[in-house]
């Protein structure tokens, strides 16, 4: 009797399954690393996913904002007392020391009012219209009182509502504003070495006005 052909079981589809298992892993590798939402990287990976399906024009805004920002510091050659960067939230813009006040004054330095009039023009942009301004006033924990801040609680209050005011003034809408003060609860440097003497130049820098640039669709 003639022996029956045996029937070859066609498995090319596994080497299709295989590619699409290892993509979703990779999908879901990617979800996880965000879980913590980086608005800024995560504008990079929606970017870098529309391009490839072919999507040409791709606005990333945090991006774009950053550019022109960079170009605003490095023209006014404050590169070294403001810095620019970027957290979970989106962009950060940190004015170091007492740049943009005198110790213990909550009156913003008329000199660099130029400069801030420059940030601000950028910041109204209508293309930015869908991100809120949240500034934060910090001080070092030295002792501080006059008759206007009995301490330094109402004095970093009044240096992030002097900012957001000023902010106001050159016309973003006071709905996409907030002003926090947070006097040394988050200092960048300690404020003293181990042996509890004071750090000058550590206070100095913890005195500083930052301002977060958050996108309002988040």
């Amino acid at each position: 009797m003639k022996k029956k052909k045996e029937e070859r079981i066609d498995e090319d589809w596994m080497s299709t399954y295989g590619d699409m298992v290892t993509l979703l892993l990779c999908f879901f590798v990617m979800i996880s690393s965000v879980s913590k939402v980086d608005l800024a990287m995560f504008e990079q990976i929606q970017a870098g996913m529309n391009e490839g399906f072919g999507q040409k024009d791709v606005t990333r805004p945090i991006e774009m904002m950053m550019v022109e920002l960079t170009d605003d510091i490095q023209s006014m050659s404050l590169g070294e007392e403001v810095a620019l960067g970027t957290d979970a939230q989106g962009v950060v813009i940190e004015f170091g020391g007492d740049l943009l006040f005198q110790h213990g004054s909550a009156e913003i330095r008329p000199k660099m009012l130029p400069a801030l009039k420059r940030l601000a023009a950028t910041l109204m942009s209508d293309r930015y219209n869908s991100f809120n301004f949240s500034v934060e006033g910090h001080t070092s924990d030295e002792p501080f009182s006059s008759d206007l801040y009995p301490s330094n609680w109402e004095l970093s209050a009044a240096r992030a509502a002097a900012v957001v005011r000023f902010l106001e003034s050159r016309g973003i809408p006071r709905v996409r504003l907030k002003a926090t003060g947070l006097y040394d609860n988050a200092p960048k440097y300690p404020n003293h070495d181990p042996y509890g003497e004071p750090i000058p130049q550590n206070m100095m820098k913890n005195r500083r006005v930052i301002i977060h640039v958050e996108p309002s669709f988040k």
